[in-house]
């Protein structure tokens, strides 16, 4: 289909699932947050599967091409896979600056860095079995966890996030091998952090693609709109990504109206376009969203362009999550009608 639409990864979670007053009074979750679940955990996994259908449903009822889990299983979108692996000390968790340069609590790193399991595999399998529609998934990248972390065991940083890939590397094989069509890694510290990654994030991304030979996509961005309201004119790090086996590569450009002319250097990548400004309740008009698609097509083929929100809708109230991405399919849907 000529400009599928997505999510980038995260819907909005029910009110009666998470107390979206403690997630927006702080930074998103580093380590295990598990007080801000309203359900007692022996529901959870049940609420957990009864959120993900009306994530899959809202998504499919607004129109969209390609489903997400919503990532309602998580507090946020790195800390349920980060805590999930061996050489981390979850009891006695350590400090990192947060992209907006305050302190957050996060992983403690205390050993080598292994994937004892899969983490994922079910979210796939239960996504799956419950759309007919192409599915992706989401999981974080190894420089994203790299630096949201505190390194009490490895030499250096490089050697910390080449370990984080190994784990990556292994659950992206697995997250395809349980019916993903599409797996993206979210790495939105590679634009916060644009010398450590030219540095070192690259070659950790390779090694999390090593072998991989699905879909893949990712995300990179300048936060969530609802806690970083400032937005720089435009990416201090895209073009390097050109030269990865990467497939799709995520950005936001809704917001910061950013200039899109940047898109003329990931020549070859598919591009999924941020055409959803998460800065404001306001929802957009289709004719906004099709203003947005229009202002990249002559930087990128619509046959390279999927499209979707800036970033994650979890921060949103649901009826405004869910106008904003009918706005974004109506949108697409106008322009693939000039197109076609």
């Amino acid at each position: 289909m000529l400009l599928p639409t997505s999510l980038v990864g995260s819907y909005t979670q029910p009110d009666w699932l998470i107390d979206k007053v403690k997630l927006a009074g702080r930074f998103p979750p580093r380590v295990r947050a598990t007080e801000l679940w309203r359900v007692a955990p022996e529901w959870r996994e049940q609420a957990f599967d009864d959120a993900t259908i009306l994530a899959i449903r809202d998504q499919e009822r607004a129109g969209l091409d390609i489903i997400t889990d919503g990532e309602m299983r998580r507090e946020s979108y790195s800390n349920r896979f980060a805590t999930a692996l061996d050489g981390v000390d979850l009891d006695n968790p350590g400090v990192a600056l947060d992209r907006s340069g305050e302190p957050n609590p996060v992983p403690r790193v205390t050993g080598k860095i292994r994937r004892r399991h899969a983490v994922e595999t079910r979210d796939v399998e239960f996504l799956r079995a419950n759309t007919d529609r192409m599915i992706k998934i989401t999981v974080p990248g190894p420089f994203t966890m790299a630096q949201q972390a505190q390194n009490d065991f490895y030499a250096d940083e490089a050697e910390m996030a080449h370990d984080y890939a190994v784990a990556v590397n292994a659950e992206i094989k697995d997250l395809f091998a349980a019916g993903a069509d599409i797996v993206q890694i979210d790495e939105p510290y590679m634009q916060a952090r644009p010398a450590k990654a030219r540095e070192f994030g690259l070659d950790a991304l390779r090694t999390a693609l090593d072998g991989v030979t699905g879909r893949t996509a990712l995300h990179i961005c300048f936060g969530y709109a609802a806690l970083i309201h400032e937005r720089p004119e435009g990416y201090n790090f895209l073009p390097e990504l050109a030269d990865t086996d990467l497939c799709d590569i995520s950005i936001e450009t809704a917001q910061a109206n950013l200039d899109c002319s940047i898109l003329d250097k990931l020549t070859g990548k598919t591009i999924i376009l941020g055409v959803l400004d998460l800065s404001t309740h306001d929802i957009e008009t289709p004719e906004t969203v099709v203003a947005r698609i229009r202002r990249a097509l002559p930087h990128v083929a619509a046959e390279r362009l999927v499209i979707a929100p800036d970033c994650g809708l979890k921060y949103l109230p649901r009826e405004v999550a869910f106008g904003k991405m009918k706005a974004m399919a109506d949108g697409a849907a106008i322009v693939r009608a000039e197109l076609a």
